[in-house]
C-alpha cells in the first residue's frame, strides 16, 4: 500500500465554498376580479415578466404565444384528416423513398402519371388545411 501525499481528512473537514444566497420570492395575494384584470392588462405575457416591466418602467419583450383558436373551421379539418386516414399517404411514401433508394423505382409513363396525381391531392389537402386552420392563403 502507498503512502498518499493527501490528507483527506483535512480536505474534508474545510468547509466548501459558500453557495450564492438566492433573494427570497416575493409573492401578492389578489383576488379573482384582480387577477383576471391583471391578466388582461398583461395581454399573454407572464404575469411575472408584466409586473416587473410596470414597477420598474421597462419594454416588454415580444413574447411568442400560441393562438388561442386555431381551427377556423372543424368541419374541414375533419375532412382533411378523414382523407389522410383513408389514403394510407405515409406508407406509401416510404415505400416510394424505399424504392428510390435502392434504385427499383421503374420510372415509366403510368408511375410518373401516379406520382403527378398523388401531388395534387397532397396539394388539395394542404389547401383544406390551411383553410381549416384559418391561415393566409398565400402561406407556401
Amino acid at each position: 500500500m502507498t503512502n498518499s501525499h493527501h490528507n483527506f481528512n483535512d480536505l474534508a473537514a474545510k468547509p466548501a465554498k459558500a453557495a450564492k444566497k438566492r433573494e427570497a420570492p416575493f409573492s401578492l395575494r389578489l383576488t379573482f376580479e384582480e387577477r383576471a384584470k391583471l391578466e388582461e392588462a398583461a395581454n399573454g405575457v407572464p404575469l411575472g415578466a408584466y409586473i416587473k416591466a410596470v414597477l420598474f418602467a421597462q419594454d416588454l419583450q415580444k413574447v411568442r404565444r400560441r393562438n388561442r383558436n386555431p381551427v377556423a373551421d372543424h368541419e374541414a379539418l375533419g375532412r382533411v384528416l378523414a382523407a389522410l386516414g383513408q389514403s394510407h399517404l405515409s406508407s406509401n411514401l416510404n415505400q416510394l423513398a424505399r424504392a428510390v433508394n435502392t434504385g427499383t423505382l421503374p420510372v415509366h409513363p403510368e408511375i410518373e402519371s401516379e406520382l403527378r396525381e398523388a401531388c395534387a391531392d397532397i396539394a388539395k389537402m394542404r389547401a383544406a388545411l390551411i383553410e381549416a386552420l384559418g391561415l393566409n392563403g398565400g402561406v407556401s
